[in-house]
């Protein structure tokens, strides 16, 4: 009789510890899916915001990479604060922050203040993600981290999904400003539930904290790359400071590269980059997410100005996408592991560029979406859920399971690098052009797009 209750009482405790697994799985994903969420949800009141604050769109570009150019810079060094003084700390000190910030860039009265409050959000985000993926990890078994390290990855493309709709609900019933106020009280009660569920770790011997001097250098380059794109139309694409922006901006990466290599402590470990898998999927990435963030951001600008959509109707007219993205993103995963993620990625590249190129042929100056706009967004939602939710297994799974989580935070690095450069090149071409080539502009950027995106399909099959 003790003996099958023993074996009863064990049961039990396998099945509490699966459940505490599971709801710290969910909550790790769930930050994930909430800083994701606002790297893009801003995307679909762009022209709003603009209006509404009297700013041009090279400044309101800011309003996005300040957001990502902090957050890829301080993920890694995040890693190390969260190891150093614990997981669970520095997730919830992120979610309040997060939400502390993002009350700021709601009551925001000019770009400059939203500006800074979307660094400001952004240097909270990056606390959040690679605390919640080391509390994740250490609740799993080896054999069963892959899946949740998928799972929480899977969720960037979900937020990237439903951003447009979400965002434009928002706007047209509310205001922009809700985009910002709506993370308060999901941030805090994240936090809340965190507090009674998550157990707190440190890293058994944290290393020292990672090169400050690299973490600058990864913030600088992409930086002065974005100001010399974004300030070329209005400064003129001769103007010193523009040329000299490029010049410092390519000339620091080798310096980045070289630091990187001579310090014990680098913000990027090149070391991983010996590994093939890693290196071609982490190029991938760069490719594709310049591609994707640059074309959801041009899409919705199409949208509203030339084709005169509110906000909700621009969302609406992109909802096929991002549905296919929801309806896919699983799926794509077993795919993934029955067929290997080259194959996957491949053909989520080879969508991909079909989509983008039907909109560069279809689309034009008068709106016929059934006919110009549908059947493009279906291959890019296709392309898109092949792809986004891939990507951070692929990279994580061609290294030990100690190093997932820095190989996780080095490919949402390079995810974030690629939201700026596309960001970036959407707006110069855009705003370079004049009113009679305005459509053109468009078509020219999302012929750039297609290629950027097959491209980023076949490094990884190099």
């Amino acid at each position: 009789m003790s003996e099958v209750g023993s074996t009863t009482r064990s049961a039990d405790l396998d099945s509490a510890e699966r459940r505490g697994a599971q709801r710290v799985l969910l909550l790790g994903s769930l930050g994930m899916f909430v800083v994701a969420l606002d790297t893009t949800i801003v995307n679909i009141a762009f022209t709003t915001i603009a209006g509404s604050l009297h700013t041009s769109t090279g400044r309101l570009a800011w309003v996005l990479n300040a957001y990502s150019v902090v957050f890829a810079a301080l993920l890694i060094p995040s890693g190390w604060v969260a190891d150093r003084y614990g997981r669970k700390r520095v997730f919830l000190a992120g979610l309040l922050g997060f939400a502390v910030m993002s009350a700021l860039c709601a009551a925001a009265p000019d770009v400059g203040v939203l500006v800074a409050g979307r660094g400001l959000q952004a240097v909270f985000a990056a606390l959040v993600v690679p605390s919640s993926l080391a509390l994740i990890l250490q609740e799993f078994p080896p054999a069963q981290r892959p899946m949740a390290v998928g799972t929480w990855g899977s969720m960037g493309a979900v937020a990237a999904a439903l951003a447009p709709t979400a965002g434009a609900l928002l706007t047209e019933y509310a205001s922009w400003r809700w985009i910002f106020l709506i993370n308060v009280p999901i941030a805090v009660g994240m936090a809340a539930f965190g507090s009674r569920v998550l157990r707190e770790t440190r890293a058994p011997a944290a290393s020292r904290i990672p090169d400050p001097v690299g973490t600058v250098l990864v913030a600088a380059i992409p930086a002065l790359l974005s100001l010399s794109l974004l300030q070329g139309p209005y400064w003129g694409w001769s103007d010193p400071r523009v040329i000299g922006g490029f010049v410092l901006g390519f000339a620091l990466l080798p310096v980045f590269l070289w630091r990187s290599a001579a310090v014990a402590n680098p913000v990027m470990d090149l070391a991983l980059f010996k590994q093939r898998q890693f290196r071609l999927v982490n190029a991938g990435t760069l490719l594709f997410a310049t591609a994707f963030f640059g074309l959801l951001l041009s899409g919705v600008v199409f949208l509203q100005t030339e084709w005169h959509y509110s906000a909700l109707r621009s969302a609406l007219a992109t909802a096929p996408g991002p549905l296919v993205v929801i309806l896919l993103a699983r799926p794509a995963g077993r795919l993934a592991a029955r067929f290997g993620h080259r194959r996957v990625l491949l053909a989520g590249a080879v969508a991909w560029c079909v989509g983008s190129g039907a909109l560069a042929v279809q689309a034009g100056g008068s709106a016929h979406w059934a006919a110009d706009w549908l059947p493009g967004t279906v291959f890019i939602g296709i392309g898109a859920a092949l792809t986004l939710p891939i990507q951070p297994g692929a990279a994580a799974k061609s290294l030990p399971p100690p190093q997932f989580a820095v190989g996780s935070a080095i490919n949402a690095s390079f995810r974030q690098l690629g939201a700026v450069l596309g960001v970036s090149i959407f707006v110069a071409v855009q705003t370079s052009a004049g009113p009679a080539a305005y459509v053109d502009a468009f078509h020219h950027v999302w012929w750039a797009f297609a290629a950027l995106g097959l491209a980023a399909g076949i490094a990884v099959c190099l």
